[in-house]
């Protein structure tokens, strides 16, 4: 015999009451065990230093650890699509970066649809790059830099992190707006790119900030321009690209994610969490120094961000035929 409909009802809603209650003290118990951030990339670049700057903050404040675990290769796809296919408890994160937007596009074949498949929790910085060249290059600024390239098309060389990396694919938008036509060096990371760009092996390289701005304090390399629309605390007397070349503007991005069906009390307890680091003082003028811009957003505006992100750089990826190693 049926139970008569309103005893369904009142059964079903109950039921639905009770997962609620379910799913928000699994979120306010969250973590009951340690949390593994993975970065896609070794070691030192500058997505690996902030991942650790909040796997920090998020230890301190969440009583777990969240240890950061580099998995590089692939332009990032293989950290990506470690996380992808985990277990969607948030106990397997994702360090987001630029690189994801961007191999999107990069890569005619993925085994995971990056906006389908992870889920934004939080952005943490915008990292700007800076074109840099050593002090011995014939250009002091950027115009002359500008007219130095189109006297000798194809001699001047810009170094990259690789294939698909910010650095890269800002060196293509700099070619596709200035109309310069400069020789593309991809290396296996920034670090030897740097190594060989101080040593004088390449010409320009459009950097992250962490990653240059010890060498540009030391001396050992001359900024010409940053790629943000306004001037950086970090280096105030270094103009904008922008001031040149109108409309052009680059950052890389950086931020978590997490497997998409995660639950939201999850993700938004640590958006919550991961914004609260970034208005805090001391991880504000952290980054600060390293040239980070602190950007808290929600889940949904990040979303939005990495798509618009996303849709910019295919536009670069496809004018300047770039391919994937």
């Amino acid at each position: 015999m049926k139970p008569p409909r309103r005893k369904f009802l009142r059964l079903a809603a109950g039921a639905a009451a009770l997962s609620a209650v379910s799913r928000f003290a699994c979120a306010q118990a969250y973590p009951t065990r340690p949390v593994r951030l993975i970065v896609g990339f070794a070691p030192g670049q500058a997505i690996d230093i902030t991942t650790r700057m909040i796997g920090q903050w998020l230890s301190e404040r969440l009583g777990q650890q969240f240890i950061v675990e580099n998995r590089p290769g692939a332009g990032g796809n293989i950290g990506t699509e470690a996380v992808v296919r985990a277990p969607p408890d948030g106990y397997m994160l994702l360090a987001v970066g630029s690189n994801n937007m961007i191999n999107a596009t990069l890569y005619e074949k993925l085994n995971f649809n990056f906006i389908r498949d992870i889920a934004p929790v939080a952005s943490v910085a915008r990292v700007p790059q800076v074109m840099e060249v050593t002090p011995s290059f014939p250009a002091k600024t950027l115009p002359e830099f500008i007219a130095y390239a189109k006297a000798n098309p194809g001699k001047v060389s810009f170094a990259s992190a690789g294939n698909g990396s910010v650095a890269h694919v800002t060196g293509e938008l700099f070619k596709m707006m200035t109309g310069v036509n400069m020789l593309h060096v991809p290396y296996r990371g920034a670090a030897p790119a740097l190594t060989d760009l101080i040593g004088g092996q390449v010409d320009v390289m459009f950097d992250n900030m962490p990653s240059s701005i010890g060498h540009i304090r030391a001396g050992r390399l001359r900024p010409l321009a940053v790629s943000t629309t306004s001037r950086l605390e970090s280096l105030p007397d270094i103009p904008t690209v922008a001031d040149f070349v109108v409309g052009f503007e680059t950052s890389a991005w950086g931020g978590i994610g997490a497997p998409r069906g995660t639950p939201a009390e999850i993700i938004d307890k640590l958006n919550r969490e991961i914004n609260a680091g970034l208005v805090d003082p001391k991880m504000d003028a952290r980054l600060a120094d390293l040239g980070g811009l602190v950007l808290p957003l929600s889940p949904a505006e990040y979303a939005r961000r990495i798509a618009e992100e996303t849709e910019k750089w295919g536009k670069v990826i496809k004018f300047s035929g770039a391919k994937a190693d």
